[in-house]
């Protein structure tokens, strides 16, 4: 295994070569994001070490820097001070004698708890999963074990620790994606694992030494597929802490394939008790997975997923690359009907590429209307609408080939949907071509909208991020068009519109 590895690290190295200098001309390809964040080429799946750090928001990521479709993992590095525009960096983590580097997370070791601090430099620590594929090949169940890394320079370079790995795997197939977070209380490190159908927590006051606490889920939550990536944190509502426990899922999702679901209870530095059992999605869409949150960035939460589906990811039409991420979104706790209910919002950041807005008032539907007047559009854009009245609509997010993206609420199932049945090219994959729903968990009449579009992606947030959507769609042409369809009669109280700058020129396409 180690002359394979040997022999992947020098293509990539060669690989990496071969596009340096070419950003410009890859920021601007089709379908290439412009306010999200993509690699610059090559394969990327889920987000990892997210940790914010003197001023800097660090985003990891598994990579693959051989092709654009998922091959053996390294840690990609990227940087940014506001959440919006990214610096792409050099590879962090590679592959070694131990396996791949499969996802995990990263803490700010501020008590030099793990002693890999030095000449009063504050480590940076990563903890992530060594993926051992001859083990995996050989049938055996302990091929996935937990080791640690850390930086002494804020992250631009990492040294792996000569004792890995930290945990043992104890024979569970699935044994993987470890979120590090500080519990105070208890004077010590949580690790929230996903060991297959559940999550396992271990305690540690060092990093590298680690004890189980307890289980959770195995008969709580969806159960469609393995547990995957999982995040425990605490947030506050009116005062009082509560503790968010966030479970990745694949398959199982409300509309296929992947997801993430939540719980809310209760964590006492052990155990974590929820305070209701029903099934609840961070996202019903199809398209945002193995999300969780930046640690070190205090009472605030912010959260960011994968934007695929491990349904049709080594199948979409992008040419360089493959994989982005959402938005960011901040999260927070909501109270409706006595339950407790986390909701999503972009994170308020994203104001700084907005341009001048187009907003209109009191807008009377009748039928099939250009909200826009004939104003030809561009992506990406925020489309906000408030109304007073809780009817059956469809936003029609169209250009002059025909195709088509729906984006609405159905007033006979109280589900919002998204269907990208005829929104351009969709035959790569038979599970792309489908109409989602989601449900509408607000209660009253009045009625909040935000929807981004970007070249190729939608995410949809309502009432305040309760019911949130992501969805990509692969349009022939550029989206220019937003037409809206409701029941005559209808008033919508406010509509606008905000073309967005890309994050990666400055300059609107």
């Amino acid at each position: 295994m180690k002359k394979k590895i040997i022999g992947l690290l020098l293509l990539c190295m060669i690989i990496d070569h071969e596009v340096k200098g070419q950003t410009e001309r890859l920021n601007t390809e089709k379908y290439r994001p412009q306010i999200h964040f993509s690699p610059e080429a090559h394969w990327m799946n889920d987000p990892n070490g997210m940790v914010y750090y003197n001023g800097k928001y660090h985003l990891f990521y598994q990579y693959f820097p051989g092709g654009n479709e998922w091959g053996p993992m390294h840690w990609a590095h990227a940087t940014s001070i506001d959440l919006v525009h990214w610096e792409r960096l050099p590879v962090a983590l590679y592959p070694d004698n131990l396996g791949y580097i499969f996802s995990g997370s990263a803490v700010v070791d501020y008590h030099n708890t793990s002693g890999f601090g030095k000449d009063g430099k504050i480590p940076l620590v990563a903890i992530f999963t060594h993926h051992n594929v001859d083990g995996e090949q050989e049938k055996r169940k302990d091929f996935q074990n937990q080791s640690l890394a850390y930086s002494l320079d804020e992250g631009k370079s990492w040294t792996k620790y000569e004792g890995n790995p930290v945990l043992h795997n104890p024979g569970i197939t699935d044994f993987r994606d470890p979120k590090v977070m500080w519990y105070e209380a208890g004077k010590k490190w949580i690790m929230t694992l996903a060991t297959k159908d559940r999550v396992t927590f271990y305690s540690s006051t060092d990093l590298k030494n680690w004890s189980k606490e307890s289980e959770f889920g195995e008969h709580t939550g969806a159960h469609g597929g393995v547990w995957e990536c999982p995040d425990l944190f605490p947030l506050k509502l009116n005062g009082k802490t509560y503790w968010v426990l966030i479970v990745n899922i694949n398959p199982g999702a409300p509309n296929g394939g992947s997801g993430g679901q939540y719980f809310i209870g209760d964590f006492n530095g052990k155990d974590f008790t929820p305070v209701n059992t029903q099934t609840r999605w961070i996202d019903y869409g199809a398209d945002d997975y193995a999300g969780i949150t930046w640690s070190n960035t205090g009472e605030r939460k912010v959260f960011i997923g994968w934007m695929n589906n491990w349904l049709y990811a080594n199948k979409v039409p992008t040419s360089t690359w493959r994989g982005a991420t959402t938005l960011p979104r901040e999260l927070k706790l909501q109270k409706v009907n006595n339950e407790i209910l986390l909701a999503s919002m972009p994170v308020k950041e994203l104001e700084k590429i907005a341009l001048k807005p187009v907003v209109k008032t009191n807008v009377a539907i009748k039928g099939d209307n250009d909200l826009m007047n004939g104003i030809k559009l561009h992506s990406p854009f925020k489309l906000e609408i408030k109304s007073d009245e809780l009817k059956s609509f469809t936003i029609s997010v169209e250009n002059d080939h025909g195709d088509k993206l729906l984006v609405g609420y159905d007033e006979k199932k109280n589900s919002y949907f998204i269907d990208r049945s005829k929104s351009g090219m969709v035959s790569f994959d038979e599970n792309f071509s489908k109409i989602h729903y989601a449900p509408r968990i607000a209660r009253g009449k009045k009625m909040d909208i935000s929807l981004f579009i970007d070249v190729a992606s939608a995410e949809l947030f309502t009432d305040e991020g309760l019911t949130v959507m992501t969805d990509v769609f692969f349009p022939y042409k550029p989206m220019d068009i937003i037409r809206f369809k409701a029941k005559n009669g209808s008033l919508l109280k406010e509509v606008k519109y905000t073309p967005l700058k890309s994050i990666w020129t400055g300059d609107k396409l």
